[in-house]
């Protein structure tokens, strides 16, 4: 191409026309081509009665714009930069009919480059719609929370389920009384711990008491414990050379495990989550802190970078640090189960960890190594062990400050041996026993403390 000092014009062409010309050409080359749609790679649903969760994963960060419309009740999403593709149209196939909040959903091109999608709900709900930068194995993501707008409180439901038989609370101390509470049918437990507020007994019980001065009085409440199936619905957690993924294994864990303890008299428990469903890691503190949990047991089954790794594990809280490198690392590791299964950070408490983290820490870590202990050496007797002591590190799932917490590590996923146990039924009952029997080993040494009889 000439220098413009050596173009020559012919007659009746201007020089200035033809380097406006070229300016042109020059521009039409450089101008940017129009912007290429997104590409929705994936659609998932996640139904629950705690909220239903719709993922649409793309290639790119999207732009919405959203509103309720009610009388019918109805979701509108607009997505912009976006064009209809199979995978986005599957959507439409995947709402069961046992969704608790939708009905169905219509998708449909509103204009050139936005997508409408139409939830038609069952019942209000409270949305949150929210994007998720690419983590781990995902690319972007776009997050639809539909949020009852009346939820269910934990409490209300636990006591409605099961009932207030055995509650006893009476008012008036007695002091001639010795304090104990009979929770196991299997005896009478020695003194409560520092934790342990007094428990006054029945008159006739104080009477029985002052008669016989060795006869420790029997004062009957429920025991609530809080299990907690890690991971779930966005986040698979770890997964085994077979395909085993640790929230499916988990889940079966902790629904034997209740089943179990469900058996015992005087003993409820509530499941942080009961299906394949994400609940964020400060929200399964909250849900254990609602129904005033005696005891939070979180269930995983541990992956490692080798696959000779194996044994059960049980970890506490630390206020000073991890007790050894690789609790460090596994505490690290369950601690992205927030960011890989997907929190809307406008709407999370930042400030959770810092308010339960009180005071009361130390106490609750004193009572969470007894009751750690007690478990550990159980399922020492069912599955080698990988440290022969409670371990200790920084689990945001672990941080109520007045529920003594655990978190049972069952056994290596990633060891392809230990991957097959996982798998059989026979072994996640010993698990489930063995769990069990620690728990009833803790109270019989550390009676838990008075509730009212409303809880």
């Amino acid at each position: 191409m000439p220098r413009p000092s050596e173009i020559r014009t012919r007659p009746g062409i201007s020089r200035r026309t033809v380097l406006k010309a070229g300016g042109t050409l020059l521009l039409s080359v450089v101008a940017p081509l129009p912007a290429r749609a997104a590409q929705i790679l994936a659609v998932r649903v996640w139904p629950a009665a705690d909220y239903t969760r719709v993922t649409l994963e793309n290639d790119s960060e999207l732009k919405t714009k959203h509103f309720v419309v009610p009388n019918p009740d109805r979701l509108v999403v607009d997505i912009e930069g976006l064009e209809l593709n199979p995978t986005l149209k599957s959507l439409v196939a995947k709402i069961q009919s046992n969704d608790p909040y939708i009905d169905k959903v219509r998708v449909g091109q509103n204009l050139p480059n936005v997508v409408r999608l139409v939830f038609d709900l069952k019942s209000p709900v409270k949305p949150q719609v929210f994007t998720l930068p690419p983590v781990g194995t995902y690319q972007h993501r776009l997050i639809f929370d539909l949020y009852p707008v009346n939820p269910v409180d934990p409490l209300a439901a636990l006591i409605e389920k099961n009932g207030m038989a055995g509650e006893a609370a009476p008012a008036a101390p007695a002091p001639e009384a010795k304090d104990a509470i009979a929770i196991l049918g299997e005896g009478t437990p020695p003194a409560a711990p520092a934790l342990a507020k007094p428990v006054d007994p029945k008159p006739e019980a104080a009477r029985e008491a002052k008669a016989d001065p060795g006869r420790m009085p029997k004062v009957v409440r429920m025991v609530t414990i809080a299990l907690d199936p890690g991971h779930g619905g966005e986040d698979p957690g770890a997964s085994g050379s077979r395909g085993t993924r640790e929230k499916d294994i988990v889940l079966k864990v902790a629904k034997r495990l209740k089943g179990k303890l469900e058996e015992l008299p005087n003993f409820r428990v509530m499941l942080t989550r009961d299906g394949d469903y994400f609940v964020p890691l400060g929200q399964r503190v909250e849900k254990a802190r609602k129904v005033q949990a005696d005891l939070f047991v979180s269930i995983h089954a541990d992956a490692f970078v080798e696959p000779t790794a194996r044994g059960s594990s049980v970890f506490v809280l630390s206020e000073k640090g991890a007790s050894s490198s690789a609790a460090r690392w596994l505490a690290n590791k369950e601690n992205l189960a927030d960011a890989i299964g997907g929190v809307n950070l406008k709407g999370h408490d930042r400030q959770l960890a810092s308010v339960l983290y009180d005071l009361s820490t130390t106490a609750q870590i004193k009572d969470s190594l007894k009751l750690g202990k007690a478990v550990l050496s159980e399922i020492g007797g069912i599955n080698r062990l990988h440290k022969g002591a409670v371990e200790q590190a920084g689990f945001a799932v672990l941080k109520a400050p007045d529920i003594p917490s655990i978190l049972v590590e069952t056994a290596f996923i990633s060891n392809p041996e230990e991957e097959a146990k996982l798998s059989d039924d026979a072994y996640q009952d010993q698990i489930a026993d063995a769990i069990t029997r620690g728990i009833k080993q803790y109270f019989s040494k550390n009676p838990p403390m008075a509730k009212s009889r409303m809880t």
